[in-house]
């Protein structure tokens, strides 16, 4: 397998998942370990969608502040960037599968507490943000073992797929939960909502104590031993096939993913609608990203081109978005949003799993979600700040603007390292433009 970017035209598996019995749009559905699993984080993925909307829509409520929406998301962010490498050494290290019983039912629990705090009428703004740290205390360990997890359930020809499928499931979920917690909210309350996020949890608990373990795909372990830290941060760095995505998706998660902040400013002051709108919005964002999940699903590949040319796209029309002039329009264009989105976060996941080796797969992805969601914390205050400041037109645009610049420069890094070129010539009367290896291009102008 080749290291190197330049080696993106190729798929980063050249495994048989490839062949068409294997590409099947839910070709991994029929391994019975991982239908449990996907079919019980639907359930819980639906609470996790109500919670989201309902949390940024009670913060927003208390406050009257798009910073202090940032804030909350901030804070659900900051333990994966602070400790999230810590937790891929605990997926590296121990069964998943009990990671994953104790991490789901702490989040049910999180989400009772805050249903008991909302229903009581005692809720403050600060038990949300405490709430949000805990949250995101749990997913520093959660995260990494859920993800590490599904190569024991579906073994590497089906990885590439499932990571799709999860995508999927998490978007479906999306359509669903956004909608329900607007008539939540407007009819009998946000504590209801979070109520049902926290016994959704049941869902995957379920699906995770009914599973054969004899089924799994035997994955080595790391062993108990010091500098594995610094082992994963030495292997990623020596690494440009999993360095540059994982860089991408750094920027376009810390300042491109600000959606609570942006469609609830959309929704409160530009166009001034309610939580239903509110939810509205977030399902067309959904259905978007449910199309790209699946479109991935069926990709027989992952390249590093598809990220970064998924990455311009989203830039661009994060742009878009924010200059549009009606609400329809930018209605409308949260569905491209949601679809390029979704394509370059599972396009990167499945290039950087794969490519990995197994023993340093949680490691390796524990820095990938500590990049993706860890500068949340970083982003999500700034362009809260700014959407305060100069107006949730301006906050998406610089969103989407640094999202594109770092996909340009990029690219720019990717073809310089990979000795790549732009090639133009003429056919039929009409350019042609087409991105070659040096030495393909030297071939091209010596026979022209």
């Amino acid at each position: 397998m080749s290291t190197g970017p330049g080696a993106d035209s190729a798929p980063v598996h050249p495994t048989d998942s490839d062949t068409p019995e294997n590409r099947g749009t839910f070709s991994s559905l029929k391994i019975r370990n991982y239908r449990l699993f996907f079919t019980g984080a639907i359930v819980s993925n639906t609470g996790t969608w109500m919670a989201r909307i309902t949390q940024d829509w009670l913060v927003l409520s208390l406050t009257g502040s798009s910073a202090a929406v940032g804030i909350t998301t901030a804070l659900q962010f900051l333990p994966m960037l602070l400790f999230g490498l810590y937790g891929g050494v605990i997926a590296d290290r121990y069964p998943k599968r009990l990671i994953l019983l104790f991490s789901q039912a702490a989040l049910g629990l999180c989400g009772l507490s805050l249903a008991v705090l909302t229903l009581s009428g005692h809720v403050q703004v600060w038990h949300v943000y405490l709430v949000a740290f805990l949250l995101g205390m749990v997913t520093v360990v959660d995260s990494p073992a859920r993800q590490t997890f599904v190569s024991e359930m579906v073994g590497p020809d089906q990885l590439r797929n499932a990571v799709s499928l999860n995508s999927a499931n998490f978007q479906s979920a999306r359509l669903i939960g956004p909608a329900v917690a607007g008539v939540l909210i407007a009819t009998v309350g946000s504590g209801w909502s979070f109520l049902l996020n926290g016994l959704f949890f049941l869902g995957p608990l379920t699906g995770l104590l009914l599973m054969r373990p004899g089924e799994f795909h035997e994955v080595a372990r790391a062993p108990r031993g010091k500098g594995q830290l610094r082992e994963g941060l030495r292997y990623v760095a020596g690494r440009p096939d999993l360095m540059w995505p994982i860089v991408l998706v750094g920027f376009v998660g810390t300042f491109g993913f600000n959606f609570p902040i942006w469609l609830t400013a959309f929704a409160d002051d530009v166009y001034h609608v309610g939580a239903g709108t509110y939810g509205f919005l977030n399902t067309l964002m959904a259905a978007g990203s449910l199309a790209g999940a699946l479109l991935a699903a069926r990709r027989g590949s992952s390249r590093l081109r598809m990220v970064v040319g998924a990455a311009m796209a989203f830039g661009l029309l994060e742009i878009a978005a924010a200059l549009s002039p009606s609400f329809w329009l930018f209605a409308l264009l949260l569905v491209p949003i949601g679809m390029v989105g979704l394509t370059v976060n599972v396009t990167a996941n499945s290039a950087v799993q794969l490519a990995t080796d197994p023993v340093m797969r949680g490691r390796v992805m524990s820095l990938y979600m500590m990049i993706f969601v860890g500068g949340t914390p970083i982003g999500a205050p700034l362009l809260g700040w700014v959407t305060d400041t100069y107006g949730a037109r301006a906050g998406f645009a610089t969103g989407g603007l640094v999202s594109l610049t770092a996909a340009v420069v990029i690219a720019l890094i990717l073809a310089k390292i990979g000795g790549l070129r732009m090639s133009f010539a003429w056919r039929r009367g009409h350019p042609r433009v087409r991105v070659v290896a040096r030495e393909a291009r030297e071939r091209l102008a010596t026979a022209a």
